[in-house]
């Protein structure tokens, strides 16, 4: 999976660091560093934290991103249910739609899509 899959728009992540300043670069080691590092939290978790509030923030790219991280960082089908519960939970209907579009993204991914990006492409948000 390519992260133009995901989102077009990222396609341009390139050139949008450059007019920035490397603002997406420092957004990338931020994420290196608070997400995909192992710690006191496995990283698996906090890329399931990060669908979390993907999904609560309705950001599509996002969530599909993250969903394939948490995957990568060996998350199972049942704790990404967990956390898509507590995300059905915690936006009652619109939650409960958004936490159906991630699954739907994990369902994406385990019928065979790729499952490697390049975590120097390692970017969601850029889009929107």
């Amino acid at each position: 999976m390519s992260l133009t899959d995901i989102d077009p728009a990222l396609g341009v992540m390139g050139e949008f660091g450059q007019i920035t300043k490397g603002t997406a670069k420092h957004i990338s080691q931020m994420r290196q560093d608070a997400i995909f590092a192992e710690g006191a939290v496995p990283a698996r978790y906090k890329a399931l934290a990060a669908v979390l509030w993907a999904v609560s923030a309705r950001c599509e790219p996002c969530f599909k991103f993250y969903v394939h991280q948490a995957v990568r960082f060996g998350a199972s089908k049942a704790e990404l249910g967990e956390f898509l519960a507590v995300a059905s939970t915690m936006g009652g209907c619109v939650g409960e739609m958004w936490a159906l579009k991630a699954f739907k993204a994990y369902k994406d991914l385990a019928n065979g899509e790729e499952t490697t990006v390049k975590e120097e492409e390692a970017g969601c948000c850029s889009s929107h």
